[in-house]
């Protein structure tokens, strides 16, 4: 209906990215239908609750770090004006998304509010492009708890142990040498490496979706 195009990140996470293509009059209204699904959503939940006041409609949109100076403005002069010229609460978040180049601004108000901060956003990053390569901002699967159990690796996954093959090799590999021993002492299993012998490091590369201690 809005014409925008409209693409949601994999679902494996707990948050997930909404990103929304087009002409500007089609991504207002994206965000304008947005709002409002949103504010259904949040009555729909008070029919049956006690909460007495409405809590506002929010939204987080994800921008790049080098143009959230100019939507702050000089003395934070335009976010000023932004909050004042919408009724829309408008905040930047001071640190950067994890992994990313990118910082969060919540906007929360009516849907109508919304919408007007979300137009005027957009024009501050129409006028400031973002300065050098930005690196997107990417949520990370809710990580699973791992346990070993007779020299395998289990991700715990609801009621259910899901055998783990990347996870057993390491723990295996792990349990295949000798303990450290204290500096100075020669190391079992290493003739003639004591510590006065130069040593050399070696890096592990371990899959992101690998999680929990490393034993």
């Amino acid at each position: 209906q809005s014409g925008a195009r409209i693409n949601i990140s994999e679902g494996s996470c707990p948050e997930r990215i909404v990103t929304i293509t087009g002409p500007t009059d089609a991504i207002f209204k994206a965000f304008s239908m947005i709002a409002l699904k949103f504010e259904e959503d949040i009555n729909a939940s008070m029919t049956n609750s006690t909460v007495t006041s409405k809590p506002p409609v929010t939204l987080r949109l994800v921008v790049p770090a080098s143009q959230c100076g100019s939507l702050i403005g000089k003395g934070g002069s335009k976010i000023k004006e932004i909050r004042e010229s919408t009724g829309a609460q408008v905040q930047v978040a001071g640190d950067m998304l994890p992994n990313s180049t990118e910082r969060a601004v919540t906007i929360s108000g009516t849907p109508d509010a919304i919408i007007q901060c979300v137009k005027q956003i957009c024009v501050v990053m129409l006028e400031s492009p973002p300065k050098g390569a930005t690196i997107p901002y990417r949520p990370k699967p809710a990580s699973a708890p791992i346990i070993f159990a007779g020299g395998q690796a289990f991700a715990i996954q609801g009621q259910y142990a899901i055998p783990h093959p990347d996870l057993t090799k390491l723990h295996q590999l792990a349990m295949q040498h000798p303990p450290f021993t204290p500096l100075g002492q020669t190391t079992p299993g290493f003739p003639g490496l004591d510590a006065t012998t130069p040593t050399s490091s070696h890096e592990l590369t371990i899959p992101n979706d690998v999680s929990g201690p490393v034993v």
